[in-house]
Protein backbone atom coordinates (compact mmCIF):
# COMPACT_ATOMS: atom_id res chain seq x y z
CA UNK A 1 0.00 0.00 0.00
CA UNK A 2 2.77 2.56 1.15
CA UNK A 3 4.85 1.86 -2.14
CA UNK A 4 1.55 2.30 -4.34
CA UNK A 5 1.25 5.09 -2.90
CA UNK A 6 4.38 6.74 -2.97
CA UNK A 7 4.57 5.80 -6.57
CA UNK A 8 1.39 8.07 -6.81
CA UNK A 9 3.34 10.64 -6.16
CA UNK A 10 6.39 10.05 -7.66
CA UNK A 11 4.54 9.85 -11.18
CA UNK A 12 2.80 12.96 -10.59
CA UNK A 13 6.05 14.73 -9.70
CA UNK A 14 8.07 13.12 -12.86
CA UNK A 15 4.49 14.62 -14.70
CA UNK A 16 4.91 17.77 -13.29
CA UNK A 17 9.17 17.48 -13.86
CA UNK A 18 8.83 17.25 -17.67
CA UNK A 19 6.40 19.75 -17.72
CA UNK A 20 8.86 22.50 -15.74
CA UNK A 21 11.97 21.47 -17.78
CA UNK A 22 9.31 21.31 -21.34
CA UNK A 23 8.57 24.96 -20.58
CA UNK A 24 11.55 26.28 -19.07
CA UNK A 25 13.25 24.94 -22.86
CA UNK A 26 10.23 26.21 -24.68
CA UNK A 27 10.20 29.58 -22.99
CA UNK A 28 13.96 30.23 -23.38
CA UNK A 29 14.02 30.25 -27.27
CA UNK A 30 11.27 33.27 -26.95
CA UNK A 31 12.19 36.97 -26.70
CA UNK A 32 8.32 38.04 -26.68
CA UNK A 33 6.83 36.97 -24.12
CA UNK A 34 8.55 35.47 -20.60
CA UNK A 35 6.48 33.67 -18.36
CA UNK A 36 5.66 34.59 -14.59
CA UNK A 37 8.08 33.69 -12.08
CA UNK A 38 5.00 32.73 -9.86
CA UNK A 39 3.93 30.33 -11.76
CA UNK A 40 7.05 28.56 -12.48
CA UNK A 41 8.10 29.09 -9.09
CA UNK A 42 5.37 26.94 -8.32
CA UNK A 43 5.41 24.19 -10.30
CA UNK A 44 9.25 23.60 -9.26
CA UNK A 45 8.31 23.89 -5.37
CA UNK A 46 5.07 21.75 -5.84
CA UNK A 47 7.17 18.79 -7.66
CA UNK A 48 9.79 19.07 -4.67
CA UNK A 49 6.71 18.56 -2.49
CA UNK A 50 5.65 15.54 -4.31
CA UNK A 51 9.45 13.87 -4.16
CA UNK A 52 9.56 14.57 -0.52
CA UNK A 53 5.73 13.33 0.15
CA UNK A 54 6.29 10.58 -1.78
CA UNK A 55 9.78 9.44 0.10
CA UNK A 56 8.19 10.38 3.13
CA UNK A 57 5.24 7.56 2.86
CA UNK A 58 7.76 5.18 2.34
CA UNK A 59 9.48 5.18 5.55
CA UNK A 60 6.14 6.02 7.52
CA UNK A 61 5.30 3.50 10.30
CA UNK A 62 2.58 5.93 12.47
CA UNK A 63 0.59 8.73 10.26
CA UNK A 64 -0.26 10.37 13.43
CA UNK A 65 2.96 10.84 14.19
CA UNK A 66 4.80 11.15 11.27
CA UNK A 67 8.35 12.38 10.62
CA UNK A 68 9.58 16.02 10.42
CA UNK A 69 9.91 15.74 6.57
CA UNK A 70 6.27 15.99 6.33
CA UNK A 71 6.23 19.12 7.50
CA UNK A 72 8.82 20.21 4.68
CA UNK A 73 6.65 18.48 2.19
CA UNK A 74 3.47 20.20 3.37
CA UNK A 75 5.14 23.76 3.45
CA UNK A 76 6.41 22.97 0.24
CA UNK A 77 2.75 22.46 -0.87
CA UNK A 78 1.84 25.49 1.21
CA UNK A 79 4.21 27.81 -1.06
CA UNK A 80 3.35 26.08 -3.93
CA UNK A 81 -0.13 27.09 -3.70
CA UNK A 82 0.99 30.90 -2.27
CA UNK A 83 2.67 31.13 -5.53
CA UNK A 84 -0.36 30.02 -8.09
CA UNK A 85 -2.78 32.68 -6.08
CA UNK A 86 -0.39 34.97 -6.60
CA UNK A 87 0.51 34.35 -10.15
CA UNK A 88 -3.60 34.49 -10.75
CA UNK A 89 -3.76 37.70 -8.82
CA UNK A 90 -0.76 39.33 -10.82
CA UNK A 91 -2.92 38.51 -13.89
CA UNK A 92 -5.30 41.90 -12.96
CA UNK A 93 -3.69 43.75 -11.37
CA UNK A 94 0.34 44.41 -10.02
CA UNK A 95 1.23 42.75 -6.62
CA UNK A 96 1.66 44.81 -4.00
CA UNK A 97 5.22 44.90 -2.03
CA UNK A 98 3.24 44.15 1.37
CA UNK A 99 1.27 41.17 0.07
CA UNK A 100 4.62 39.49 -1.09
CA UNK A 101 5.99 40.50 2.51
CA UNK A 102 2.94 38.83 3.73
CA UNK A 103 2.67 35.60 2.56
CA UNK A 104 6.75 35.63 3.06
CA UNK A 105 5.62 35.55 6.77
CA UNK A 106 2.68 33.42 6.39
CA UNK A 107 4.86 30.54 4.84
CA UNK A 108 7.03 30.77 7.98
CA UNK A 109 3.88 31.03 10.47
CA UNK A 110 2.50 27.70 8.32
CA UNK A 111 5.72 25.92 9.24
CA UNK A 112 5.68 26.71 12.79
CA UNK A 113 2.13 25.41 12.98
CA UNK A 114 2.23 22.17 10.77
CA UNK A 115 5.42 21.08 12.69
CA UNK A 116 3.28 21.56 15.86
CA UNK A 117 0.41 20.04 14.81
CA UNK A 118 2.40 17.17 13.79
CA UNK A 119 3.38 16.81 16.90
CA UNK A 120 0.32 16.95 19.18
CA UNK A 121 -2.48 16.85 16.32
CA UNK A 122 -4.07 13.68 14.18
CA UNK A 123 -3.52 12.69 10.91
CA UNK A 124 -7.76 13.93 10.37
CA UNK A 125 -7.03 17.83 11.90
CA UNK A 126 -3.89 17.98 9.35
CA UNK A 127 -5.95 16.79 6.72
CA UNK A 128 -8.86 19.08 7.53
CA UNK A 129 -6.35 21.99 8.30
CA UNK A 130 -4.30 21.41 4.88
CA UNK A 131 -8.34 20.82 2.70
CA UNK A 132 -9.09 24.12 4.38
CA UNK A 133 -6.20 26.70 3.26
CA UNK A 134 -6.43 24.52 -0.27
CA UNK A 135 -9.71 25.78 -0.50
CA UNK A 136 -9.23 29.18 0.64
CA UNK A 137 -6.45 29.75 -2.45
CA UNK A 138 -8.90 27.59 -5.10
CA UNK A 139 -11.68 29.92 -3.82
CA UNK A 140 -9.18 33.15 -4.40
CA UNK A 141 -8.20 31.61 -7.68
CA UNK A 142 -11.20 30.89 -9.34
CA UNK A 143 -12.44 34.75 -8.83
CA UNK A 144 -9.20 35.90 -9.76
CA UNK A 145 -9.28 34.08 -13.32
CA UNK A 146 -12.84 34.49 -13.92
CA UNK A 147 -12.21 38.56 -13.59
CA UNK A 148 -9.46 38.15 -16.08
CA UNK A 149 -11.47 36.15 -18.35
CA UNK A 150 -14.25 38.92 -18.51
CA UNK A 151 -11.61 41.54 -19.26
CA UNK A 152 -9.71 39.22 -21.94
CA UNK A 153 -11.33 36.04 -23.06
CA UNK A 154 -9.06 32.98 -23.25
CA UNK A 155 -9.43 29.24 -23.82
CA UNK A 156 -6.96 28.18 -21.51
CA UNK A 157 -8.15 30.68 -18.89
CA UNK A 158 -11.51 28.57 -18.82
CA UNK A 159 -9.71 25.35 -18.45
CA UNK A 160 -7.33 26.54 -15.25
CA UNK A 161 -10.62 27.73 -13.70
CA UNK A 162 -12.13 24.62 -14.55
CA UNK A 163 -8.93 22.95 -12.90
CA UNK A 164 -9.34 25.30 -10.31
CA UNK A 165 -12.72 24.19 -9.71
CA UNK A 166 -11.98 20.50 -9.69
CA UNK A 167 -8.92 20.64 -7.20
CA UNK A 168 -12.04 23.07 -4.43
CA UNK A 169 -13.99 19.97 -5.18
CA UNK A 170 -12.00 17.46 -4.20
CA UNK A 171 -10.21 19.35 -1.51
CA UNK A 172 -13.69 19.61 0.17
CA UNK A 173 -14.72 16.19 -0.71
CA UNK A 174 -11.34 15.36 1.53
CA UNK A 175 -12.26 17.42 4.36
CA UNK A 176 -15.95 15.68 4.40
CA UNK A 177 -13.98 12.35 4.67
CA UNK A 178 -12.01 12.80 7.27
CA UNK A 179 -14.82 15.02 9.29
CA UNK A 180 -17.42 11.94 8.94
CA UNK A 181 -14.81 9.20 9.84
CA UNK A 182 -15.65 7.39 12.91
CA UNK A 183 -12.13 6.36 14.06
CA UNK A 184 -8.69 7.51 14.30
CA UNK A 185 -5.82 6.54 11.34
CA UNK A 186 -2.93 5.78 12.60
CA UNK A 187 -1.93 3.33 9.82
CA UNK A 188 -1.61 3.73 6.04
CA UNK A 189 -3.30 0.82 5.51
CA UNK A 190 -5.83 2.31 7.56
CA UNK A 191 -6.82 5.16 5.06
CA UNK A 192 -10.36 5.04 2.99
CA UNK A 193 -10.04 4.17 -0.85
CA UNK A 194 -12.56 6.93 -1.15
CA UNK A 195 -9.77 9.51 0.47
CA UNK A 196 -6.78 8.13 -1.36
CA UNK A 197 -8.91 9.02 -4.35
CA UNK A 198 -10.09 12.42 -3.81
CA UNK A 199 -6.25 13.02 -2.83
CA UNK A 200 -4.81 11.63 -6.22
CA UNK A 201 -7.44 13.22 -8.11
CA UNK A 202 -6.41 16.62 -6.60
CA UNK A 203 -2.79 16.31 -7.28
CA UNK A 204 -3.71 15.72 -10.94
CA UNK A 205 -6.11 18.46 -11.41
CA UNK A 206 -3.24 20.88 -9.59
CA UNK A 207 -0.96 18.92 -12.82
CA UNK A 208 -3.79 19.82 -15.22
CA UNK A 209 -4.12 23.46 -13.39
CA UNK A 210 -0.25 23.75 -14.17
CA UNK A 211 -0.36 22.57 -18.06
CA UNK A 212 -3.25 24.66 -18.51
CA UNK A 213 -1.33 28.05 -17.43
CA UNK A 214 1.47 26.53 -19.47
CA UNK A 215 -1.09 26.70 -22.29
CA UNK A 216 -2.24 30.00 -21.74
CA UNK A 217 1.47 32.01 -21.39
CA UNK A 218 1.48 29.75 -24.90
CA UNK A 219 -1.44 31.26 -26.30
CA UNK A 220 0.00 34.55 -25.14
CA UNK A 221 3.56 34.23 -27.10
CA UNK A 222 0.90 33.31 -30.06
CA UNK A 223 -0.99 36.50 -29.80
CA UNK A 224 2.46 38.30 -29.42
CA UNK A 225 4.25 36.77 -32.75
CA UNK A 226 1.25 37.10 -34.82
CA UNK A 227 1.32 40.87 -33.77
CA UNK A 228 5.26 40.95 -34.10
CA UNK A 229 4.55 39.84 -37.48
CA UNK A 230 1.64 41.85 -38.53
CA UNK A 231 4.01 44.99 -36.87
CA UNK A 232 7.03 43.63 -39.08
CA UNK A 233 4.82 43.68 -42.17
CA UNK A 234 3.91 47.19 -41.36
CA UNK A 235 7.38 48.05 -40.76
CA UNK A 236 8.34 46.58 -44.20
CA UNK A 237 5.62 48.63 -45.88
CA UNK A 238 6.87 51.70 -43.83
CA UNK A 239 10.48 51.50 -45.35
CA UNK A 240 9.15 50.45 -48.65
CA UNK A 241 7.32 53.81 -48.51
CA UNK A 242 10.41 55.66 -47.01
CA UNK A 243 12.94 54.13 -50.11
CA UNK A 244 10.04 55.26 -52.55
CA UNK A 245 9.89 58.94 -50.85
CA UNK A 246 13.37 58.91 -50.84
CA UNK A 247 14.07 57.84 -54.61
CA UNK A 248 11.19 60.55 -55.04
CA UNK A 249 13.25 63.49 -52.72
CA UNK A 250 16.56 62.71 -54.85
CA UNK A 251 14.60 62.96 -58.46
CA UNK A 252 12.82 66.44 -56.48
CA UNK A 253 16.45 67.58 -55.65
CA UNK A 254 18.10 66.96 -58.73
CA UNK A 255 15.01 69.10 -60.27
CA UNK A 256 15.08 71.43 -57.88
CA UNK A 257 18.64 71.96 -58.33
CA UNK A 258 17.88 72.20 -62.13
CA UNK A 259 15.91 75.05 -61.43
CA UNK A 260 18.16 76.60 -58.76
CA UNK A 261 20.44 77.14 -61.37
CA UNK A 262 18.35 78.12 -64.05
CA UNK A 263 16.48 80.91 -61.64
CA UNK A 264 20.02 81.63 -60.30
CA UNK A 265 21.88 82.22 -64.29
CA UNK A 266 18.69 84.52 -65.02
CA UNK A 267 18.98 86.22 -61.26
CA UNK A 268 22.84 86.91 -62.30
CA UNK A 269 22.77 87.92 -65.62
CA UNK A 270 20.35 89.66 -64.66
CA UNK A 271 22.82 92.88 -63.76
CA UNK A 272 25.34 92.72 -66.83
CA UNK A 273 23.01 92.06 -69.67
CA UNK A 274 21.07 95.17 -68.09
CA UNK A 275 24.52 97.08 -68.39
CA UNK A 276 24.91 95.96 -71.68
CA UNK A 277 21.34 97.24 -72.86
CA UNK A 278 22.09 100.42 -71.51
CA UNK A 279 25.34 100.88 -73.08
CA UNK A 280 23.65 99.67 -76.63
CA UNK A 281 20.67 102.58 -75.69
CA UNK A 282 23.66 104.76 -75.01
CA UNK A 283 25.70 103.95 -78.40
CA UNK A 284 22.63 103.99 -80.40
CA UNK A 285 21.83 107.37 -79.19
CA UNK A 286 25.36 109.04 -80.12
CA UNK A 287 25.00 107.44 -83.57
CA UNK A 288 21.74 108.95 -84.45
CA UNK A 289 22.95 112.42 -83.05
CA UNK A 290 26.05 112.10 -84.89
CA UNK A 291 28.17 112.42 -82.22
CA UNK A 292 30.27 109.47 -81.45
CA UNK A 293 33.79 109.87 -81.84
CA UNK A 294 36.16 106.76 -81.90
CA UNK A 295 37.48 107.50 -78.00
CA UNK A 296 34.05 106.95 -77.54
CA UNK A 297 32.86 104.60 -79.37
CA UNK A 298 36.25 102.51 -78.19
CA UNK A 299 34.85 103.14 -74.32
CA UNK A 300 31.27 101.92 -75.40
CA UNK A 301 32.35 98.71 -76.64
CA UNK A 302 35.10 97.47 -74.47
CA UNK A 303 32.53 98.03 -72.08
CA UNK A 304 30.16 95.85 -73.84
CA UNK A 305 32.58 93.36 -74.18
CA UNK A 306 33.64 93.16 -70.33
CA UNK A 307 30.12 92.60 -69.42
CA UNK A 308 29.48 89.83 -72.16
CA UNK A 309 32.65 88.75 -70.49
CA UNK A 310 31.09 89.05 -67.09
CA UNK A 311 27.84 86.84 -68.34
CA UNK A 312 30.23 84.25 -69.69
CA UNK A 313 32.15 83.88 -66.36
CA UNK A 314 29.17 84.13 -64.10
CA UNK A 315 27.32 81.20 -66.59
CA UNK A 316 30.41 78.98 -66.41
CA UNK A 317 30.76 80.03 -62.35
CA UNK A 318 26.98 78.63 -61.79
CA UNK A 319 28.04 75.63 -63.93
CA UNK A 320 30.52 74.57 -61.40
CA UNK A 321 29.13 75.52 -58.36
CA UNK A 322 25.63 72.83 -58.94
CA UNK A 323 28.51 70.32 -60.07
CA UNK A 324 29.03 67.68 -57.80
CA UNK A 325 32.95 67.80 -58.37
CA UNK A 326 35.36 69.52 -56.43
CA UNK A 327 35.92 73.22 -56.11
CA UNK A 328 38.96 74.34 -58.38
CA UNK A 329 40.83 76.56 -56.41
CA UNK A 330 43.65 78.77 -57.00
CA UNK A 331 45.37 81.75 -55.45
CA UNK A 332 43.79 84.64 -54.83
CA UNK A 333 44.47 88.28 -54.04
CA UNK A 334 41.66 89.53 -52.22
CA UNK A 335 42.10 92.86 -52.34
CA UNK A 336 41.73 92.90 -55.97
CA UNK A 337 38.72 90.81 -56.37
CA UNK A 338 36.98 93.03 -54.36
CA UNK A 339 37.92 96.06 -56.55
CA UNK A 340 37.03 94.12 -59.26
CA UNK A 341 33.49 93.81 -57.68
CA UNK A 342 33.70 97.55 -56.74
CA UNK A 343 34.52 98.66 -61.07
CA UNK A 344 31.73 96.97 -61.75
CA UNK A 345 28.85 98.49 -59.41
CA UNK A 346 31.13 101.99 -59.41
CA UNK A 347 28.44 103.84 -61.13
CA UNK A 348 25.43 102.47 -59.49
CA UNK A 349 26.89 103.33 -56.02
CA UNK A 350 27.78 107.18 -57.68
CA UNK A 351 24.62 107.77 -58.35
CA UNK A 352 22.92 106.48 -55.49
CA UNK A 353 25.39 108.44 -53.71
CA UNK A 354 26.77 105.95 -51.47
CA UNK A 355 29.78 106.03 -49.76
CA UNK A 356 32.17 102.99 -49.45
CA UNK A 357 34.78 102.16 -46.56
CA UNK A 358 37.55 99.51 -47.31
CA UNK A 359 38.95 97.68 -44.40
CA UNK A 360 41.09 94.85 -45.35
CA UNK A 361 44.35 93.49 -44.53
CA UNK A 362 47.29 93.87 -46.31
CA UNK A 363 48.41 91.45 -48.24
CA UNK A 364 44.89 89.32 -47.99
CA UNK A 365 45.42 85.98 -49.62
CA UNK A 366 43.18 82.80 -49.57
CA UNK A 367 43.13 79.51 -52.03
CA UNK A 368 39.43 79.61 -53.50
CA UNK A 369 37.69 79.41 -56.54
CA UNK A 370 38.20 83.60 -57.80
CA UNK A 371 34.98 83.20 -59.80
CA UNK A 372 32.54 81.69 -56.83
CA UNK A 373 33.85 83.83 -53.90
CA UNK A 374 34.12 86.83 -56.48
CA UNK A 375 29.99 86.09 -56.43
CA UNK A 376 29.45 85.77 -52.99
CA UNK A 377 30.89 89.11 -52.52
CA UNK A 378 29.23 91.02 -55.42
CA UNK A 379 25.63 89.50 -54.17
CA UNK A 380 26.47 90.97 -50.57
CA UNK A 381 27.45 94.40 -52.70
CA UNK A 382 24.86 94.47 -54.55
CA UNK A 383 22.18 93.58 -51.44
CA UNK A 384 23.68 96.40 -49.69
CA UNK A 385 23.43 99.06 -52.80
CA UNK A 386 19.75 98.21 -53.00
CA UNK A 387 18.94 98.47 -49.43
CA UNK A 388 20.67 101.97 -48.84
CA UNK A 389 18.90 102.67 -52.34
CA UNK A 390 15.90 102.25 -50.35
CA UNK A 391 16.98 104.78 -47.39
CA UNK A 392 16.00 108.21 -46.76
CA UNK A 393 19.01 109.55 -44.55
CA UNK A 394 21.48 111.33 -45.98
CA UNK A 395 24.70 109.48 -44.98
CA UNK A 396 24.68 106.47 -46.78
CA UNK A 397 28.15 103.68 -46.15
CA UNK A 398 29.11 100.66 -47.53
CA UNK A 399 31.54 98.73 -45.41
CA UNK A 400 33.82 96.18 -46.87
CA UNK A 401 36.30 94.21 -44.42
CA UNK A 402 38.40 91.57 -44.67
CA UNK A 403 41.12 90.07 -41.85
CA UNK A 404 42.65 86.83 -40.95
CA UNK A 405 41.05 85.25 -38.10
CA UNK A 406 42.11 82.22 -35.81
CA UNK A 407 40.27 79.66 -38.22
CA UNK A 408 40.69 81.05 -41.32
CA UNK A 409 39.71 84.35 -43.22
CA UNK A 410 36.60 86.34 -42.49
CA UNK A 411 35.00 88.81 -45.16
CA UNK A 412 32.14 91.66 -44.31
CA UNK A 413 29.70 93.90 -46.09
CA UNK A 414 27.50 96.22 -44.02
CA UNK A 415 25.87 99.00 -44.54
CA UNK A 416 23.82 101.83 -41.98
CA UNK A 417 20.24 101.24 -44.22
CA UNK A 418 17.25 100.08 -42.44
CA UNK A 419 17.85 96.70 -41.34
CA UNK A 420 16.11 93.58 -41.41
CA UNK A 421 13.06 92.60 -40.08
CA UNK A 422 14.00 90.00 -37.29
CA UNK A 423 10.87 88.08 -38.14
CA UNK A 424 13.03 87.21 -41.81
CA UNK A 425 16.02 87.00 -40.32
CA UNK A 426 15.48 83.01 -39.68
CA UNK A 427 14.93 82.40 -43.10
CA UNK A 428 17.82 84.68 -45.18
CA UNK A 429 19.58 81.56 -46.50
CA UNK A 430 16.45 79.69 -47.71
CA UNK A 431 15.73 78.98 -51.31
CA UNK A 432 13.15 81.51 -52.88
CA UNK A 433 13.06 83.66 -49.59
CA UNK A 434 13.53 87.54 -49.77
CA UNK A 435 13.13 90.49 -47.93
CA UNK A 436 12.59 92.64 -51.08
CA UNK A 437 9.43 92.90 -52.67
CA UNK A 438 10.98 92.68 -55.79
CA UNK A 439 13.66 89.77 -54.72
CA UNK A 440 13.96 86.20 -56.41
CA UNK A 441 15.01 84.53 -53.15
CA UNK A 442 18.06 83.38 -54.85
CA UNK A 443 21.29 85.78 -53.99
CA UNK A 444 21.76 85.01 -50.09
CA UNK A 445 21.17 80.97 -50.80
CA UNK A 446 23.69 81.17 -53.54
CA UNK A 447 25.81 82.85 -51.45
CA UNK A 448 25.42 80.11 -48.88
CA UNK A 449 25.95 77.63 -50.82
CA UNK A 450 29.13 78.71 -52.52
CA UNK A 451 30.52 79.28 -49.05
CA UNK A 452 29.89 75.53 -48.18
CA UNK A 453 31.27 74.27 -50.82
CA UNK A 454 34.42 75.94 -49.73
CA UNK A 455 33.82 74.56 -46.15
CA UNK A 456 32.93 77.96 -44.55
CA UNK A 457 29.93 79.49 -43.27
CA UNK A 458 28.07 83.14 -43.91
CA UNK A 459 25.73 84.52 -41.15
CA UNK A 460 23.93 87.85 -40.41
CA UNK A 461 24.96 89.97 -37.73
CA UNK A 462 23.29 93.65 -36.96
CA UNK A 463 25.79 96.46 -37.99
CA UNK A 464 27.30 98.73 -35.51
CA UNK A 465 24.66 102.32 -35.54
CA UNK A 466 21.88 99.96 -37.39
CA UNK A 467 21.88 98.15 -40.66
CA UNK A 468 22.55 94.84 -41.94
CA UNK A 469 25.90 92.99 -41.76
CA UNK A 470 26.82 90.02 -43.60
CA UNK A 471 29.97 88.06 -42.74
CA UNK A 472 31.58 84.90 -44.41
CA UNK A 473 34.12 82.77 -43.09
CA UNK A 474 36.61 80.54 -45.02
CA UNK A 475 38.55 77.67 -43.16
CA UNK A 476 42.03 78.15 -42.38
CA UNK A 477 42.98 74.70 -44.49
CA UNK A 478 41.76 77.33 -47.60
CA UNK A 479 45.03 79.37 -47.22
CA UNK A 480 48.22 79.13 -48.14
CA UNK A 481 50.72 78.83 -44.88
Amino acid sequence: MKLLLALYFFILAIIQMGLFFGIYHYYRSQNVVKPSPYWMGSLLISLAGLIVFGGGILTIDDIATPQFNFTIANALFYTAAVLQALFCFSLNRPIPRVFKIGFAISILVFLIIFEWLRNVATFEIRTAFMTILASTFYVWQIFEIRKKRMQEPSSQLSYLQYASSAELFFALGRLAIVVVSSFTIRQVEQIPQILILFTITQLVMNTLSYIAIGGYWAERIALANAKSRLENQEIKALLLERETLIGSLLKANKTASTGALSASIAHELNQPLGASSLNIQFLQKKLADGELNPGMQKEILDTLLADNQRAANIIRSLRSIFSESEVKSTKINVANLVQIVLDIVTPEVHSKNIQIALRLDPNLQIHANAGEIQQVILNLVNNAIQALASCAQADKRLTIEGAYVNDGIQISVADNGYGIPAEARAHLFELLSSTKTSGMGLGLWLCNHIVLRHGGSIWFEEAVGGGAKFIFQLPVESIEA
